[in-house]
């Protein structure tokens, strides 16, 4: 246990960190490997590897992504601006290196292999983008001279262009909504609420009638009709497992499931562990969600507002269209799970965005008053 007469950095960070956000992360991350060890072994052995693989490389992941979290959360926001801004030039050169060099996988170029290991860099494009507009809307709060809010929009198109060029029209939406959102919260004209949704509406549009990939997703969702298997199975294992699961290494329906250890992870969870763990994970997202907005409503610092309200908004709602996907809300996207899906880039990159929450809310010095003290009596009539 940590001294509170300790005044050396580790116990400053100790007494200054959000435990609760500190556990939910943890306890999230946990989760993600207690059901790789249930997802992923059936998938491994369909193509060819070891049972373990992808528990062994989602063990490796976690351990760095654990290590950055807590290194992150020693920075001052200062510092994570600074960080922030370096991450957002070098995830767009990569976006542009993915354009010509990355590997094309079913019509998309998403990845990039550096030194023989896979990078997604729109995974950490995501949150290095929420702070450098929280930053810009600060800005132009603070001097309204400064143009802000229209370089936020400049690099709001700039990041939509790159996503949608590869295309990735899931992470497109998911960056939208969360710029729209901090946008709100920085004092949004209804103006451009009016004209911000009009453009989003015709992207939608735009995007059914250009991307045949799109127009068949959600005709399938609208229709039923066409390829839904894994959707179907996801149901089915949810159906199965009913309130308290079929047991841990007991699903069957997760043998048939083609990525029941990254998309569908939360139908595996259904099957096995049962609905009770469903709604633990849902309400471990809801407390990570609701706690940061609540902590961003009571910041005084415009900057810290928008960063962490941009920062779990984004991460509430990527876990939102994951799980709607397996529950059939929503038309079938590949969205991985946060710090549960399988997947190296997603897991560090999610590490690194709470790892800026938790330095952003860090509790800081109270600013005390100077007191003021009366003269003796008697001194101002010596003075007279």
């Amino acid at each position: 246990m940590v001294s509170r007469t300790d005044r050396s950095p580790v116990a400053n960070w100790w007494w200054t960190i959000d435990r609760w956000f500190l556990a939910a992360f943890l306890m999230l991350m946990g989760l993600g490997v207690v059901l790789s060890f249930a997802a992923s072994p059936t998938v491994a052995e369909r193509i060819g590897l070891s049972s373990f693989h992808f528990v062994t490389r989602q063990i490796i992941f976690m351990l760095p992504a654990v290590a950055v979290m807590i290194g992150i959360s020693f920075l001052t926001p200062r510092q994570v601006r600074r960080l922030a801004l370096v991450m957002l030039a070098g995830a767009l050169v990569m976006m542009v290196a993915t354009l010509f060099f990355g590997m094309e996988v079913k019509g998309s170029r998403r990845w990039l292999h550096i030194f023989g290991i896979s990078v997604q860099p729109s995974e950490y494009l995501k949150p290095a983008f929420v702070v450098i507009c929280a930053w810009l809307f600060h800005e132009h709060a603070r001097q309204p001279e400064i143009p802000g809010n229209l370089f936020a929009m400049l690099l709001l198109g700039l990041v939509v262009a790159l996503l949608v060029a590869q295309p990735d029209l899931g992470q497109t939406m998911l960056v939208v909504i969360t710029w729209g959102a901090m946008f709100f919260i920085a004092g949004m004209p209804w103006l451009w609420i009016v004209l911000l949704g009009a453009l989003g509406a015709g992207g939608a549009f735009l995007a059914y009638t250009v991307f045949p990939h799109v127009s068949e997703r959600i005709d399938r969702f609208l229709t039923g009709e066409g390829d839904t298997y894994q959707v179907d199975m996801s149901l089915e294992a949810l159906t199965r497992g009913g309130w308290f699961g079929r047991g841990p290494g007991e699903g069957t329906v997760k043998r048939i499931l083609p990525d029941s250890h990254t998309d569908f992870v939360f139908a595996v969870a259904g099957e096995e562990f049962g609905i009770v763990l469903c709604f633990i994970i849902l309400g471990l997202f809801a407390f990570v969600v609701l706690r940061g907005l609540g902590k961003a409503r009571k910041e005084e610092d415009d900057f810290t507002r928008y960063a962490v309200s941009g920062l779990v908004i984004l991460f509430g709602f990527q876990s939102i269209i994951n799980m709607a996907v397996n529950v059939r809300l929503m038309p079938a996207k590949g969205m991985t799970l946060p710090f549960i899906s399988y997947g190296g880039s997603s897991l560090i990159a999610m590490a690194i965005s709470m790892g800026f929450v938790l330095a952003l809310t860090r509790r800081k010095p109270e600013k005390r008053r100077p007191i003021a003290y009366a003269a003796p009596a008697g001194r101002e009539a010596i003075a007279g």
